[in-house]
């Protein structure tokens, strides 16, 4: 192979250059070593930027970021242990790759503990150093990637991406961060697109496993065979087509959270096992015989009364109170219509800027029919429908033809009768206390608290109007 020999004055330390392969970062107290070592790294595609010693290295870093820092060990002033234990903390996703003429295994070791990718002796190898240097770009890369899409998860489920400032989605959000900290199993109750699983991705988003996976599985969108071996793992010959072992999404969520969406549709069969799992945090993979442990939260979700199934016996009793140790109720958008335009201006920014349209808002008349409309879709609804009339707009204004057919409503019908003028406010109060109802499925408690009024009253309301529906709870 081919040795690093010494060459003249490396000429100026170079800023990061368009298509270049990396910025690198060489420190050597040698003037012949460094320069030399600069002129292979230009060579071969990198930006070079060069210091003598240790403590003119740390504010190259502070100037530029680099992707790799090739540092002798050996220097006056601040050696090159002390240049990676402190260079780290500021530049946490470059490779430190250390040389020196003096290896020792002590040194070595210390090294590769402070944080150093390789350690290399002199003199140089060519073709090794290139070859090392390429390895550690392609290193420091991956953690700036990883390091990106943590930051894009945390933003993306941070609890402000949640929105709403109805007081029932006020009281859900404070509740979201209460449990985020626990480690308990969470049951997250709402009706088809309301945002069940953005809820259950920010728990774990702002939890302690935010490191870790986090895994989903739709219960519903999978036989009762399929379904155990997805949950638990399967192994080689256990059924037809099991070609092979299998680990299940308990043990891809180990550390991590496991989302189980729509769980009210778990066969019997496998909610023995959840159940099992629950309790004991171990299970085997179907047709195996080895108990595994793992360390996982499990979130699920459901848009069924799963106490009504549990009275029908098609839901365990003792899972359904399992999963229940902490159940977060997600409203319905017919119950926080006053939520309507903060959501639709935040899918209209989103979308136009994705379609790169100059859509500025919404018409005050169609925004008047996203009002009125029920929404029965909920949130995944209106934002389809924003969506679409981004698209459709020729203007810079959504104005009512923008918008889906289904959302156009009639503003004359009683569907909007607490818009109209002469309403009483007798006739005002009953149409909030049994709309409110009817999402609820008759919950006085839920009722009065998505109205912010007492259920003692709401309940002597429906008695008064013999409303029969209401359950007192």
């Amino acid at each position: 192979m081919t040795s690093i020999n010494p060459a003249s004055d490396f000429p100026e330390n170079q800023p990061r250059a368009e298509g270049s392969k990396g910025q690198v970062l060489i420190v050597d107290d040698e003037a012949n070593a460094r320069n030399a070592l600069a002129e292979l790294m230009d060579d071969a595609g990198y930006s070079v930027s060069t210091a003598a010693d240790g403590r003119t290295a740390l504010l190259q870093m502070e100037q530029v970021d680099p992707d790799v820092v090739l540092t002798d060990l050996k220097m006056p002033g601040m050696d090159g242990l002390s240049l990676i234990e402190r260079g780290r903390p500021m530049s946490p996703h470059s490779t430190f790759i250390v040389m020196t003429a003096f290896a020792t295994i002590d040194t070595a070791v210390q090294a590769i503990k402070l944080g150093a990718e390789s350690y290399l002796t002199k003199p140089l190898e060519l073709d090794t150093v290139i070859a090392i240097v390429d390895r550690a770009l392609e290193r420091t890369r991956l953690s700036r990637e990883a390091a990106q899409l943590r930051q894009r998860m945390d933003d993306r489920f941070h609890f402000n991406n949640i929105l709403g400032e109805h007081p029932s989605m006020q009281r859900l959000m404070k509740n979201i961060a209460q449990v985020a900290r626990s480690r308990a199993t969470v049951l997250i109750h709402g009706e088809t697109g309301t945002g069940k699983e953005l809820i259950a991705a920010a728990i774990h988003q702002n939890s302690k496993r935010k490191d870790k996976p986090f895994i989903r599985l739709n219960c519903a969108s999978l036989s009762e065979t399929l379904l155990e071996s997805e949950l638990f793992g399967h192994e080689r010959g256990s059924f037809t087509g099991a070609m092979a072992r299998r680990e299940g999404r308990f043990k891809q969520a180990d550390g991590g959270t496991l989302f189980l969406d729509e769980v009210s549709e778990i066969p019997m069969s496998v909610q023995i096992k959840l159940l099992r799992f629950l309790q004991e945090r171990e299970f085997e993979r179907v047709g195996g015989n080895e108990t595994l442990k793992v360390d996982v939260r499990v979130v699920a979700a459901t848009n069924r009364n799963l106490k009504q199934r549990v009275e029908d016996g098609r839901f365990r009793e003792d899972l359904y109170y399992r999963l229940k140790v902490v159940q977060l109720d997600v409203p319905p958008l017919r119950v926080r219509r006053s939520d309507i335009p903060l959501l639709a201006h935040a899918f209209l920014r989103k979308y136009a800027a994705e379609n790169d349209r100059s859509v500025q808002g919404l018409s005050e008349e169609a925004l008047q029919h996203l009002m009125i409309y029920p929404w029965p879709g909920n949130v995944r609804e209106l934002e389809n429908a924003v969506e679409r009339a981004v698209v459709m707009c020729e203007g810079d204004l959504i104005d009512r033809d923008d918008l889906p057919t289904s959302a156009h409503g009639d503003l004359q019908n009683g569907s909007v009768m607490a818009l109209i003028p002469g309403v009483t406010m007798s006739e005002l109060e009953r149409i909030a206390i049994l709309r409110t109802l009817d999402a609820v499925d008759g919950s006085t408690a839920r009722a009065a608290e998505i109205l912010g009024i007492s259920q003692r009253k709401i309940q002597y309301r429906v008695k008064e109007w013999g409303y029969q529906s209401a359950t007192i709870d």
